[in-house]
């Protein structure tokens, strides 16, 4: 194997170059060789991750580019809420005191007169109400007055009253201009089936 000389650096004369400072040179070049290609792969590593990471950012930014507007949040209007219902014995007052009210009707020629609970009172409007009967009245034709009453509480009492309201609505067809000979009343009737109250507190007048 031939010998390798290094130049001394104080006679100038070559030396010899041992064995390990030889392999000492090698292994220097080996390491710088290997950092070199460390540092190589390191720089391709982090330039393909920037890579990929650019293309991510710009493909999520492309999709929220493209997405659709959201949609209005629909408004939901706000609950109602319902009035109570009226009680039940509220309602039955509130129509027991519609009934018990005195109110004319004329339906079909018959001028129907309800009257108040114990009361012989002619509700307001009797003469306009009577306005078609007295004109029959005077063509001629007898006027026919019946009155009701129901069967509750005291029977002799209750055909009184009835007969007063009666003559109540005989003193409207009179003071109206209808003679008296004309009017003919009827003996009070009483009520049967489910009628309401106010049916039994009735007097009708129809021509004949």
């Amino acid at each position: 194997m031939p010998l390798l000389f290094a130049h001394a650096g104080v006679r100038g004369a070559p030396q010899p170059l041992r064995r390990g400072d030889f392999f000492c040179m090698v292994s220097q070049s080996d390491d710088e060789q290997q950092g070199w290609l460390l540092g190589l792969v390191l720089g391709l590593i982090v330039l393909v991750l920037a890579l990929v990471l650019g293309l991510a950012i710009g493909r999520v930014s492309a999709e929220q580019v493209d997405l659709p507007p959201a949609p209005a949040a629909a408004v939901v209007p706000a609950p109602v809420l319902a009035a109570p219902a009226a009680a039940p014995a509220s309602a039955a007052m509130a129509a027991q005191a519609v009934s018990d009210a005195a109110s004319i009707t004329a339906e079909y020629g018959v001028v129907r007169f309800y009257f108040a609970s114990g009361d012989a009172e002619l509700a307001a409007g009797a003469a306009e109400a009577l306005v078609d009967v007295v004109r029959g009245a005077r063509g001629g034709k007898k006027v026919l007055i019946s009155g009701f009453h129901d069967d509750k509480g005291n029977a002799a009492r209750n055909a009184e009253l009835a007969r007063q309201r009666a003559l109540a609505v005989r003193d409207a067809l009179i003071a109206s201009g209808v003679p008296d000979s004309q009017i003919h009343l009827d003996k009070p009737a009483r009520t049967a089936g489910t009628g309401s109250d106010a049916e039994a507190r009735r007097v009708e007048i129809a021509l004949q």
